[in-house]
């Protein structure tokens, strides 16, 4: 299976941009915690070896891989929350996860890779959107990695102070032990209230009257 290589900021970088940043999110699909999104600016002299999608990478390949490019590499790391989720819908807060990522780098890009077909609106810089670019491109892979150990690493710490859910486990997906513990032991203030499984536990009589 091919893996993401540097020719997209390659071309990018022949076109006079110099600040080329990759961007990606996780957790569009937990039924808890934020969603998070992370944005990478590589030293193209010091590209961390194997560099993938982080879901084809193993936890010590992805946690190894996390350390070298912090310390190789411009990045910004943001969680938007259960609230702004609630309030937006999960695939506006991961639009806005993404813009507010670019906007933290410490050196704002000229330039944007962005994972996946839609472009959050208000980038401070130039962008195009590549879908399963964290196949293509190593910046967005860099970016898939640092997102998903940041967030986690949040869910690890949030189960730990709620315990029973398993998220140390499962992240906050809906995996059948937090199902059963969403039934068992109720709803805490990191859960999704807008996402079905949750609000029909909030609010049952919806659910009878929409039967």
């Amino acid at each position: 299976m091919k893996k993401p290589d540097y020719s997209e900021e390659t071309r990018l970088y022949r076109e006079g941009f110099r600040a080329i940043c990759g961007i990606d999110e996780v957790g569009r699909g937990p039924l808890a915690g934020p969603v998070t999104a992370a944005a990478v600016i590589l030293d193209p002299n010091h590209i961390p070896e194997g560099l993938n999608d982080s879901k084809r990478l193993t936890e010590k390949q992805r946690e190894r891989l996390y350390s070298l490019i912090v310390e190789s590499s411009l990045v910004s790391i943001i969680h938007v929350s259960v609230e702004d989720i609630d309030r937006l819908n999960i695939l506006q807060a991961s639009l806005l996860a993404m813009r507010r990522a670019a906007e933290g780098l410490a050196t704002l890009p000229d330039y944007a890779l962005i994972d996946g077909n839609k472009l959050p609106q208000g980038l401070p810089c130039a962008a195009s959107a590549l879908v399963k670019g964290d196949s293509k491109s190593v910046s967005i892979a860099a970016a898939s990695i640092v997102a998903k150990i940041s967030r986690d690493r949040l869910m690890t710490s949030l189960g730990r102070e709620n315990p029973g859910y398993g998220w140390e486990k499962n992240a906050g997906y809906p995996t059948k032990e937090h199902l059963l513990a969403l039934r068992d032991l109720g709803v805490t203030p990191h859960h999704r209230r807008s996402f079905k499984p949750v609000h029909n536990i909030l609010y049952p009589f919806l659910k009878e009257e929409n039967v």
